[in-house]
């Protein structure tokens, strides 16, 4: 993640500790709520602009880069592989897992799942154990995660999912209010290849940053999403005997 991402992080973060909103921030640059939610997924301040908005808040700028390295030192950004095939082994226990990382709190794990209290605290004291949340006082729970947490590549979540991927995922036709299947197929350079793929990265970035905004809205408004991104040299089997030999 770029340093301008973790910067504009760690102000969304700073602005909800201090129980500000965007239409706070709004008010105070004489923007629409809208023109703000705009800065913020642009990622486009003036300094003038985040001088303001950390004023606002008590901070000054250098405070909040001061944080921003803080929280980049003390937050974890991955598991090790075997750190990841002890929850991959637990399914209970990934699913638990997959809904703390999208901001679920216990109560509502409870009232979706049918799991036992008990049960799911035992799970919850695992994952703090594993330092991806910190289980706090009346079972709260706090998120450990850095802003580019991700499961390893090719790593035992990851190969879990992608089993599941084949058979579950794609059985969609994809032609739901909230659904969207884009297949695209051209010949590129590896530079351009290059510059695709981080474009997909960023997207992804984009996501989780939308992820993370979208916790503050009630349970009810939320709706599961998953993303899949890929890219890789290949053609249709299909038209593999028309190749001359």
């Amino acid at each position: 993640m770029s340093q301008t991402s973790q910067l504009v992080t760690t102000l969304k973060m700073a602005l909800k500790a201090h129980g500000k909103t965007y239409a706070d921030v709004a008010d105070l640059l004489q923007l629409s709520e809208a023109s703000v939610k705009r800065l913020f997924s642009d990622k486009s301040f003036s300094i003038s602009r985040l001088e303001q908005i950390c004023q606002m808040i008590g901070m000054e700028i250098s405070d909040l880069v001061q944080l921003m390295n803080d929280n980049a030192k003390s937050q974890l950004s991955s598991l090790t592989v075997e750190q990841e095939k002890e929850i991959a082994g637990d399914l209970e226990l990934l699913l638990i897992t997959v809904c703390v990382l999208n901001r679920w709190t216990l109560v509502q794990i409870l009232g979706y799942f049918q799991i036992p209290e008990t049960q799911c605290i035992q799970h919850l004291a695992k994952l703090d154990r594993l330092k991806l949340i910190e289980l706090l006082p009346r079972n709260r729970i706090r998120l450990l995660i850095a802003s580019n947490f991700k499961w390893l590549d090719n790593g035992p979540i990851q190969r879990f999912f992608q089993d599941k991927l084949e058979a579950e995922f794609f059985s969609s036709r994809f032609d739901k209010e909230q659904e969207k299947l884009l297949v695209v197929n051209g010949m590129l350079a590896d530079s351009s290849n290059a510059v695709f793929q981080r474009k997909m990265e960023q997207l992804a970035r984009d996501f989780e940053e939308l992820n993370t905004d979208d916790a503050q809205l009630d349970f009810e408004n939320r709706k599961g999403a998953t993303v899949v991104l890929a890219m890789r040299p290949w053609q249709f089997g299909l038209f593999e005997s028309y190749k001359k030999r």
